[in-house]
């Protein structure tokens, strides 16, 4: 007999909403959406309609005193993860957030220390790291496909999102930013490669004071700009790779900037790991070209959701989260890290450690976890 779905609340029916509503209604059958709830209640209507969820809460105390409710799916803005998350936590309910895990390094501490006093879960995005093409190259890493990894460089630039997302003024916000908002992906794809980081120099500004909208429907307004928009930095891992890490909103740049693992015996690069999948390509030196190899795992499409499946199994099972808050805390630590090492102009020892979750395996079911 089928084990009965975790049920899920949504909290926040915004511009990442969508892809979610979608997979957990078409693709993760062990996660059921059973109520949403937005401050924008003609949203959380529209998300009931369409995908026929049973519940409207009219506010998000009433989910997390649903005693329906396993976990929360926190989809709010970054700089109300905290707030919501806390409540969540503090009603008794597992968390699953979006990135970042807080909007600083303190809400952070105190999140995890929180669900850990509840012994509740609390994990949370990204979850491309668990898609086929994070997966293949864990896998060719591993077999020793580049020798002994001695170290990575990534780098995410572009011009910021005002000219495509439809409420960008939040990027340039507390908790926005490059480094907090595309870092994520880059830094748990890094960690999940080469494990945990023991420390960072970093170096961060902001290359302008205001940036003007110019996407519907806010085209024209000028945002101040409140976070490090220009952030780049070293990363020491706890094995000794050394690796670099740069993420900007202030520069024109056209297609993807490289993610490169160097080896002893060659070099990896790795697809765009705000993707679950992507075309990946090694270089070993007796070809002395780029080869590209194939995906060796399931989830190359777009699967967020995966993740928030992957808590639930894990609450059913025993096992511990593939993305749970050792990792997003760890993340948020690095994240934060820079802009600290900045200000502070020193190198910063990190605090928190980090050791390798289970790599994933392969289903025959698309959709059904370990």
């Amino acid at each position: 007999m089928a084990e009965k779905p975790i049920q899920v609340a949504m909290i926040g029916v915004g511009a990442i909403s969508g892809i979610y509503l979608k997979n957990i209604g078409e693709v993760f059958p062990g996660i059921a959406l059973i109520g949403v709830c937005d401050l924008v209640r003609e949203r959380a209507e529209k998300a009931q309609r369409e995908y026929g969820i049973p519940k409207l809460y009219e506010t998000m105390h009433d989910a997390f005193a649903d005693p329906e409710v396993d976990i929360v799916l926190n989809l709010t803005r970054p700089y109300e993860h905290f707030e919501v998350t806390k409540a969540a936590l503090n009603a008794g309910k597992h968390v699953y957030s979006e990135k970042p895990l807080g909007a600083t390094w303190e809400e952070g501490k105190a999140l995890a220390a929180l669900a850990e006093e509840k012994k509740l879960a609390l994990g949370g995005a990204p979850d491309t790291f668990l898609g086929a093409g994070i997966q293949t190259c864990r896998r060719l890493i591993d077999s020793g496909m580049i020798g002994t990894p001695i170290g990575a460089a990534a780098f995410m630039i572009g011009h910021g999102p005002e000219s495509w997302h439809p409420g960008p003024a939040f990027f340039y916000k507390r908790g926005g930013g490059p480094m907090m908002d595309m870092g994520p992906y880059y830094v748990t794809a890094l960690i999940n490669l080469l494990g945990g980081v023991k420390g960072i120099t970093g170096s961060a500004r902001a290359a302008f004071p205001q940036r003007t909208i110019t996407s519907l429907p806010h085209r024209g307004t000028v945002v101040d700009v409140e976070t490090p928009t220009y952030v780049t930095g070293i990363l020491e891992f706890a094995s000794g790779i050394t690796g670099t890490l740069f993420t900007t909103f202030d520069v024109h740049y056209k297609g993807q900037a490289r993610f490169e693992i160097y080896g002893s015996e060659g070099t990896l690069l790795v697809p765009d790991p705000n993707f679950f999948g992507g075309p990946i390509r090694l270089l070993r030196p007796e070809e002395g070209e780029l080869r590209e190899m194939p995906l060796l795992f399931d989830y190359k499409e777009n699967s967020r959701g995966l993740g928030l499946a992957d808590m639930a199994r894990a609450l059913q099972t025993g096992r511990a989260a593939r993305a749970d808050y050792h990792q997003t805390l760890h993340v948020l630590e690095i994240l934060t890290a820079f802009e600290r090492s900045s200000d502070e102009k020193r190198y910063l020892p990190l605090t928190t450690t980090y050791e390798r979750g289970l790599p994933m395996k392969n289903n025959p079911i698309h959709g059904l976890l370990d």
